[in-house]
Parts: C-alpha cells; structure tokens; sequence
C-alpha cells in the first residue's frame, strides 16, 4: 500500500463510505493517515455518583431508581433515567434512543460514562455509554483511544479500524528532515510518531509523536517561505515609481489627520515602492486602525504611475463597500474604478474583462474572482489582498501571477504576536499600525451570565430607537442534540418574541447559499434590518458605521482572536459602541479568559494574553478560526514548536533546503496548500 494510493483500497472500505470520507477531505491513504485525533479517551475507575462534578467525564457503577421515562419535544424523544449508588443519585439523559427502555432493567447493576453538564439546577450525565458486562470495560482501563473528527455515516469505530489496516499494510516513506536536525532538536522518528499519534502507548509518547509532527508542519512551511523570499529578494521591480503629488492632496483633504503610526507605515510603503525591489509588505493592524486608508494611498500612487493596481478581499459585500468608498473617496482624480465578483451576471463579468484587459480599469476592486483564467491584467503592477488570514499563500501568489512580478501589499487585523508574525509571513516585511484614530471612541464591554439576557434586549431595543443597529451571534446554526449552545435558527425566534415587532430581526448563517448571504448583508448595511442574528460569518471586515452593539452568546466556545475580530464590526462609526460577551458556563477558566477581552480592546495585548493563558500545554486547545491552518499544529499552543522549526529551517544551507525540494517534489505545494486560511 502507498500514500497516494485510494482509500478504496483499504479493506472495509467500499465505494459508498469512499464517497462519504470525501466530504471530510479524505481520499487517498495519505490523507487518512493524516486525519489526526481531536482528543484521546482515557478510561478510569468508576466513581461514587458523589464525587462527580459538571464539565468531568466519569464513569459510574449504578442501578436504576426509578421506571424510566420516555418525553417526546418535537422532533427528539428524550429519555430520562435516574440511577443511584449508595452515595447519591444521578439523572442520565439519552436522545432518540428509545430502544435503550427495554434495555435497562430495574436493580441491575450497570456501568455508565459521559459527560457531566448542569441543567435546570442538578447535575445530568447526556448520552452516556452503557457498558452492560463490566468485563469489557475494564479491559479499556489505561488505555488512550483516539476521537476523531467525524461526518455523518463515518463511525470513530470505522476510522480505527481503517487506521490499523494502514499501519498494518502501507510502505512508509523516507523521513525528509536531515538527520542532524533530527539529532539536533530529539524528534521522535517520522514514522513512529504517525503510528503513535493515533494509537499511542501512553499521554507521553503522544505528545512527543504530536510535537514531531508538528514540527514537521512548521518545518517545512518556514523552508517553502524562504524559498519564496529568496526569489523575490533577487527580483528588480519591473514597475519603477515614483513619488506622485495627489497623495499628499488626498491625505491633506482627508476629514481627519493621519495618525503617527499611519504616517509611519505610509512612509515604509513609499519606499518600497520607489526603490528598485518590489514590494513585498504586511500591514498588520489592529480592527478599525485605519488600514483601508493606507491601501488607497497606495493603489493611488500606482495608478499615478500609469499602471494598474488591485485589490482582493474575501467577500462580495466587502468588496462592494470598498468599491463604493474608493469610488467617492477618488471621484475628482481621472482615474477608473472597477468592480469584479461572481454574483455579477455574465455581461457584467465580459464588459470587466474587457476593461481590465485594455486598461481602461485602472483600480481593480474584487474577491477570489481577480484570479480566475479570463481575467488578464494591462500592466498590473500592485497586487493588495485585504484581511490576509482568508486567503493562503497561494491564492496570494496567484494574483501575484497575473503581473510581471508586482509589488505586494498584505493586510490583516488578525491580532498575532508579532515574535509569531515574523515566521508566519517570512516572506514579507512586516509594518504595524499599532495606533487607534483619535476620533475612534472606545468600545465599552461586559461579561455576563444567561440571567442577563433580557436586560441586553432593552439595551438593544433603546439602541433600535436611537436609530442604531446590532449583532447577535451565535455558536451554531441549527439546534443539536449533543452540544447545549445558542443556534442561529430558534434563537431568532426567541428573540423576535422577546422584542417589539416593529423591530426588524434576520438571521444569517454560512450554510445559506451566496447570492442570500449577500442580500441578507446589504440589507443591514442599508439599515433595513435592525438586529441580525448570525454565526461567525460576519467577522470579516463589513463596515456597518450604523451598528453599535455586539452580543455575543456562549462567548465561552470561541478563541479570543476571534472575538476580538467580531467585538471589531462594532465601534466604526461616531457613536458609542457596546460588546456583550454571554458565557454560558459556570466554569471559571472561561471567564477568566473572557476578562482579558473585558479588560482590553488591544487585539495584540489580548494575542499575548490568549497565548500565555492557553500555552503549548493545551494540546487541544480551540483552533483561532480564520488563522494559518495546520492539519496538526497550532501557531498559537504551539508557538515554541513554531520558534524552533523555524530556526532548524534557516539553519539549513541552501544544498540541503533544495536537496528536501528535489527528493519530494510534491511538498511545497501540499504544505502551502494546507497551510492556506479558508474563503
């Protein structure tokens, strides 16, 4: 068997569950033996029902205290059980498992496992395993089974089994790191670590076999960087510039001054773009820290120049705000606007093409649509793509392509510590706008419990009637059996009744299809809806000045960036602005988390804090949504892996970084590929 083989030639695995694994990315013997665990199970000894506690996993010895119960809500039939032992009772909750009620008898001992939650005042154990012979519990004792990410009709059972017919059966490769870095930093051995990772002997050798794969990752992203820096930094521009006199009139008539920090970074992009290299620059600035300014500056000065210049963002309603701003913010300069996304109809699209190609666009405003085969550039000589952590490396350098080496311009307000900044974009300079506008007033925040609730809704009713808008957001879009949380759906429901019905209430949800998403968007942008109710999708730099309260529900079940990031769509305008957090758990680690956020609006304070609060120790700690994503490591609980994979990579000399390149000729592109943030 062989990495590139299909999954299909795994026994056990026939042409419907080959379809079905391909829905989670799964299609050849590689890609499943690097579909790493989420989390491992470790079995302990029963406990007295008096010793557990909410947010455990336990397991308790028990008999039934009463008949069970069987209620129907819609479209769940939820069973409830009460069991005891002699230190106390218990209730057990199963969902759409009815059978289980002639299963269970009275005064037979039975051993359960789950997780213990609070609800409604006591504690409850939600779909619990049932272990009906104890025997084949205790033959799981001290040892780690691997939870894996799952898709409806792939079982964790059917991963594991597949997963030993792989170790089993498949020839594993060379190990592509020199054997000195190896020595030099005591990895554990490439193939053991990906026998081990999922059936590891104990806590220890997983964490070591997890640590090298890492490792790995980091490794080999920091090598494909280098090689990238190195090919630019041998490149003269092929677009020489100069200083253009309309810049300075734009920021002379612009409403408001220029901060220091502005100033600061607009005078390292005017170098850039003077000198004989071409640019390759990230704007690393905070939500609202005036960044989209700095971008106009320079596409101006490119055009200016007698080129073109474009800019990538990674949403249509994005991309048309811009489109809008830049066409007001430019009207009295002889230059031409243009507007490229994929709602537009095909005459749209051709008569775009068309401009573009006779360079009679000369700022070119767009999403991933700027990419595509058709689209062919006259002179194109600046390549900016706005809020960098939705696009990869790839798509970055694939607009790129589309000139003769241009200069490049990145921004992002994803917060990230700048020691970590400077690996993650090694090959770009980096410049920071680490400074607020003046007229910017500060978002004022509170962290909550449930109780608080109806409260938040006056709040937001008398920010309706002031003539200003909201968020809610929500963890989830449909409601789950298995996980407690806010979604999207019902939640827009209970807070219609809750609210007067002159108040316009919408929701909005990445499963709705674009052209709805769009619509939804444009919609509260034009203040027709008055509160919208949304998962995430929201976080990406939509400019609503209008809207001035943030209420996020169980705040606790996202990553502070990520917060940060949504707290950011609020506070853009002249009015004062609020964020809500909601936690929806008694736990005291999550609220001392949501503190920091609470204390600070610093998405680089709450960047460092985040990391020194979570550490390398937490193995599975929640991934940032939007960052660099890697199959196994994490930029943020891993930072000091990170730190030395990209040491061992600059220490290489420039034979043995090839030698890696030529002996494994599909590693570059899998790595950056992999390592590309999500549209």
């Amino acid at each position: 068997m062989d990495y590139n083989d299909s999954i299909i030639k795994i026994k056990g695995i026939g042409e419907k569950t080959q379809k079905t694994f391909r829905k989670i990315g799964i299609e050849t013997v590689q890609d499943l033996l690097e579909h790493y665990p989420r989390d491992y199970e470790e079995f302990g000894m029963p406990m007295p029902i008096a010793q557990v506690s909410e947010g455990s996993v336990a397991t308790i010895e028990a008999y039934l205290g009463i008949t069970p119960r069987l209620k129907r809500v819609r479209h769940l039939q939820i069973l409830n059980v009460q069991v005891r032992d002699s230190s106390g009772t218990l209730l057990l909750t199963w969902f759409n498992m009815p059978f289980l009620m002639n299963r269970l008898s009275m005064g037979t001992r039975y051993l359960f496992r789950g997780k213990v939650g609070f609800k409604n005042g006591v504690l409850v154990m939600e779909q619990p395993q049932i272990f009906f012979n104890k025997e084949d519990y205790y033959k799981l004792l001290k040892v780690l089974q691997p939870i894996y990410p799952l898709t409806e009709g792939i079982s964790n059972k059917l991963i594991i089994k597949s997963m030993h017919e792989v170790h089993n059966n498949l020839k594993f490769a060379k190990d592509y790191i020199p054997r000195r870095i190896c020595r030099e930093y005591s990895l554990m051995d490439r193939t053991k670590a990906l026998k081990e990772i999922h059936f590891p002997k104990d806590r220890n050798t997983m964490k070591k076999a997890r640590e090298r794969l890492a490792f790995d990752e980091f490794f080999l992203y920091s090598l494909a960087l280098r090689r990238m820096r190195d090919s630019k930094t041998l490149s003269p521009t092929e677009y020489p510039m100069k200083e253009i006199k309309e810049c300075d009139d734009l920021i002379d008539n612009l409403p408001y001054s220029l901060t220091k920090a502005q100033q600061l970074v607009w005078g390292e992009i005017k170098r850039d773009m003077t000198s004989e290299l071409a640019m390759n620059r990230l704007i690393q600035g905070d939500v609202g820290s005036g960044k989209t300014i700095l971008a106009v500056l320079a596409l101006l000065m490119a055009v200016k120049n007698g080129y073109q210049a474009s800019i990538m963002v990674p949403t249509e309603v994005l991309a048309k705000q811009h489109y809008k701003s830049f066409c007001s913010m430019l009207s009295e300069l002889d230059l031409s606007v243009c507007l490229l996304v994929g709602s537009m109809t095909a005459k749209e699209k051709n008569e775009a093409y068309e401009r573009i190609r006779e360079h009679k666009a000369d700022i070119i405003v767009g999403t991933h649509a700027l990419i595509q085969e058709k689209v062919e550039y006259d002179n194109l000589a600046l390549v900016i793509t706005d809020e960098q952590h939705r696009f990869g490396v790839k798509q970055r350098e694939e607009l790129m392509t589309k000139g003769k080496k241009p200069h490049v311009l990145v921004m992002s307000a994803t917060p990230i510590p700048r020691t970590l900044a400077i690996i993650l974009y090694g090959d770009l300079d980096i410049s920071i706008v680490d400074e607020l506008p003046a007229r910017r007033l500060p978002i004022k925040n509170c962290v909550v419990n449930t109780n608080y609730r109806p409260t938040a809704y006056r709040f937001i009713e008398n920010q309706v009637a002031l003539g200003r808008q909201a968020y809610v957001i929500c963890p989830m879009v449909e409601e789950s059996e298995m996980i407690e949380a806010e979604n999207v759906i019902d939640y827009t429901q209970q807070i219609k009744e809750a609210m007067p019905s002159h108040i316009s209430i919408e929701y909005l949800h990445g499963k709705m299809r674009p052209k709805e998403k769009n619509n939804i968007m444009e919609r509260f942008a034009e203040g027709e809806i008055h509160v919208l109710v949304s998962t995430t999708v929201v976080e990406v730099g939509v400019n609503v000045q209008n809207a001035t309260v943030m209420m996020v529900e169980n705040a606790e079940r996202f990553g502070l960036a990520q917060l940060h990031q949504l707290r950011g769509r609020v506070g853009r305008g002249e009015h004062q602005s609020y964020c809500i957090f909601v936690c929806g758990t008694r736990s005291k680690e999550a609220k001392d988390r949501l503190e920091i956020l609470n204390k600070s609006n610093d998405g680089f304070y709450i960047a460092e804090e985040d990391l020194k609060l979570r550490g390398p120790g937490d193995l599975f700690g929640i991934r940032q949504s939007g960052d660099l994503e890697f199959k196994i490591g994490n930029i943020y609980t891993d930072a000091s892996i990170l730190k030395l994979a990209a040491q061992a990579a600059k220490s290489l000399d420039d034979d043995e970084a090839e030698k890696i390149f030529m002996e494994n000729p599909h590693l570059e592109d899998k790595i950056l590929n992999q390592s590309s943030g999500t549209l």
